[in-house]
This record gives C-alpha cells, structure tokens and sequence, in this order.
C-alpha cells in the first residue's frame, strides 16, 4: 500500500500550523553539558559561585553554550552525583532493563522498596509504579469507571487526564471552570439531586479530578476545597465521591517539604498520581492510596499489566532522590527554588510583564499572541537561552505563553542574565 494520500493529509496539516504559527518544529537535541564543579560536589553554589553561570548546555552541531530555562528537573537532581551513582550502581548490578512486564519477570527488588518509601512519603498504605506518569493517568483512570460512573474535570487538567477520560467511556462527564469551586458544587448538587445521563443511568460513582499544579501556568488547585466539597456530596452516591490529583508538577518542588499540593493546602486525596521524572529526576510515574485500589489496579490496568517498568537502575536513582528530598539538603534546595522564583518573578514584574505569581518554580510570561509568542521565543534562543514557546491548543486561544521553568541547579546570575535578555528584547522591539 502506499503513503501517497497519507504523506499529502499530513503535509497539509503541517503547513496549516505553519500558517497559524504554532507548529513546534524541529526537536534541540541536547548533546553535552558543561557541569560546574560544585554539581559534581553534590552541593548547592556558595555566595561567589552563585555570581557565575550554572549547568550550560550544547546542542548537537552548535558550539554555543545554552542556559536551560525548561526544564523540570526542580530539584536539579538529574546532576547529583548520588543520584547518578545510584542508577551506576544499579545497571552494574541488575542490567539496563527489566526485560519482561511485572508480572511475568519483570519485578525487581528496587520496584517493590521505592513502591514502599513513595508510599511511606504520601502517608499512604500503598503505591505502584508506572512507566510514565502519562501512563499513570492512562492506567488509573479507566479501570475505576463503569457504567454508572460520572467523571469530573478541571478545564484546564492535564492532557492526560483528557484523554484518560476519553478512553474511560464514562456514563456522563462534567467540566468545570479553572478553579472554580461554586461551579464544582454545582455539578456536584445537580446530580445528588438525582439528575441521571441523557440514557437515564443512575449515577452510582464520582470521580472528581484534578491537576495539583497546573503545568501550563504553575498555579494549584485548592485541593482542600476540593475534598470539603466532595465530602459534603459523597452521601448522596451510592459508591461515594472519589478524589483524584495528578501532583506530578507539585511533588518534590512545592510545599515545605516537597510533598506537594497536598502538603500546601494541608489535605490528602483518595488518590494520588505523581511522578518520578520531574523534581525528582530520573523517570517513571506512580499513584499512591488504599492498598485494596493498588491490588485492583494491578490486575485490571492495561498501562500496567501490558508495559514494562522503569529500569531497576531508575527505581534505585528514585530512592536516592528521595534520600535527598527528605534530607536536610533537600530543605535546602526547595528553600533555594523559592528564593530564585521570587526573584524571577519580581524581575518580570519590574519588567512590566505579565505572569501568574506563586511559589511554584514554573513562572510564565504570559504574551496572549501566537506570533509574538514565537518570536520572543526565537529571540531568547539567539541569545542563548532555552525556553518554551506555548501555544493553542497546548494552552487556550488567548494565554500563549512562555514558559520558564527555575531549578535549584540555577544561579543568581542566570536568574539575572534571563531578565537582562528580556530588558534588552524590550529596548530592541521599542526600536522598531
């Protein structure tokens, strides 16, 4: 068969993203990284090294050295030479891969400790790892919806969460505005009162869902409202209310000890599903809650039961961050990662630009154009930097962005030459 008639479908489809400027192109392929010495120390800069530049990178064919400014490496984990030995030690050891599904032969020891100790962290009975977090979502979502289950959702949750709802078939699906809690009651109230779906199911189960973090934006949901609301309503279903956060921005980068959005609002979820790719540096996604959910999900997820796991290396590389997240130096790092945000978005706002406050390290400079976005885009990497152009249908019509992203790996003078990039592409648009 040919791919004639597909190639020419997909030409053009990209030239119409093209045309609307929002094609994302060409991959930057990340060759090396020039790593300053108290990186390979294991250790945060003192005063005279936070006056130089962090971690450069280069980029396949380009001898030039880039600031990365989108990454999620929160924690700057990805460089930490205990965290790197970890995973050394565990491919010496036990090979580069699991070779096999769980449940065939593809459980090592490393899976079944760092299962334990996420548990342990989230206050939880139990956890299960998944190959991604977007595999998490996937593999969470579908088996806990039936034919009678309502679904939920933020509308501006996760892809993941989209489209985890989409493969689940739900009786009936509910969106409520960004943060908006009286509307969130009221789907909650309309169906207590006994509103049925358009087939005239009862609704027996509610799963409410919701982003921690919303990555676009790094601004989190008020998960304690969220779980008063549901506990208010959850009588009047017969299976109950059931509340679910995907954390996988929150974990390790927000909160005083880095558990998260639940750790800053001060309330737990039945369910919660983060990941180990982020603040905590290596790879691989999870949920954490009752131990019953854990052993249901291990015998009806699909993403679970038919996927291979992270690498045993990558579970050891996990525990090792998570050694260091629950350490004094892990205190230390969140501590930094707020001080060099705060600083980031008080450069913006002197810069009069806009963005979404808070304490999450990502910060957007919101542009609301799509050409612009790209541009300024564009000009940040001419002058050496890397960072996010976000457009529709990544983010709405309207809120195209650029996303940056601080970590603790980050100097003070990175923090300062971004903003003096900035400053300057100001003076360079005002000239013309």
């Amino acid at each position: 068969m040919s791919l004639e008639k597909l190639d020419a479908y997909c030409v053009s489809k990209l030239e119409e993203l093209n045309a609307k400027g929002a094609r994302k192109g060409a991959e930057k392929v990340i060759a090396s990284i020039a790593v300053p010495d108290w990186i390979k120390a294991g250790r945060l800069p003192n005063a005279m090294e936070d006056e130089n530049p962090g971690p450069r990178y280069f980029l396949a064919g380009d001898e030039k050295p880039y600031l990365l400014m989108n990454s999620n490496s929160y924690l700057g984990l990805t460089l930490h030479p205990r965290v790197v030995a970890a995973e050394e030690e565990g491919v010496r050891h036990l090979g580069t891969g699991p070779g096999a599904v769980r449940f065939i032969s593809g459980t090592f020891q490393p899976h079944v400790e760092l299962e334990k100790r996420l548990a342990a962290f989230h206050g939880r009975p139990s956890a299960m790892i998944f190959s991604a977090a977007y595999a998490a979502v996937m593999g969470v979502l579908p088996p806990l919806v039936h034919e009678q289950t309502l679904v939920v959702s933020d509308q501006l949750n996760h892809n993941s969460i989209i489209n985890a709802t989409r493969l689940s078939h739900p009786a009936k699906k509910e969106i409520y505005p960004h943060l908006d809690m009286a509307a969130l009651e009221q789907i909650l109230g309309k169906y207590a009162a006994g509103q049925s779906t358009e087939g005239g199911a009862e609704i027996r189960r509610v799963l409410v869902i919701t982003d921690g973090i919303f990555s676009m934006r790094g601004d989190f949901a008020p998960l304690d409202e969220i779980v008063a609301i549901c506990r208010k309503y959850e009588q009047y279903f017969a299976e109950g209310i059931i509340t679910i956060a995907d954390d996988s921005h929150g974990v390790g980068a927000f909160g005083q000890t880095g558990r998260g959005t639940e750790e800053y609002t001060q309330s737990q979820v039945d369910i919660l599903i983060a990941t180990l790719g982020k603040a905590l540096g290596v790879n691989g996604g999870y949920v954490v809650t009752s131990t019953a959910v854990v052993d249901y999900l291990r015998e009806m997820s699909s993403f679970y039961i038919y996927s291979n796991p992270i690498t045993p290396a990558e579970a050891l590389a996990a525990k090792g961050s998570l050694d260091i997240l629950e350490s004094g130096e892990g205190i230390k790092r969140l501590t930094r990662l707020r001080q060099l945000t705060a600083r980031f978005e008080a450069g913006l706002a002197e810069l009069g630009f806009e963005t979404i406050p808070g304490e999450h390290p990502v910060t957007p400079l919101v542009v609301r154009d799509t050409r612009q976005t790209a541009r300024l885009t564009e000009y940040l990497f001419q002058q050496g930097i890397l960072a996010t152009g976000l457009n529709y249908p990544v983010v709405p019509k309207g809120d195209e962005e650029i996303r940056f992203q601080i970590n603790a790996n980050h100097t003070v003078r990175d923090i300062e030459d971004t903003l003096a990039v900035l400053r300057k592409f100001l003076t360079d648009s005002y000239a013309h």
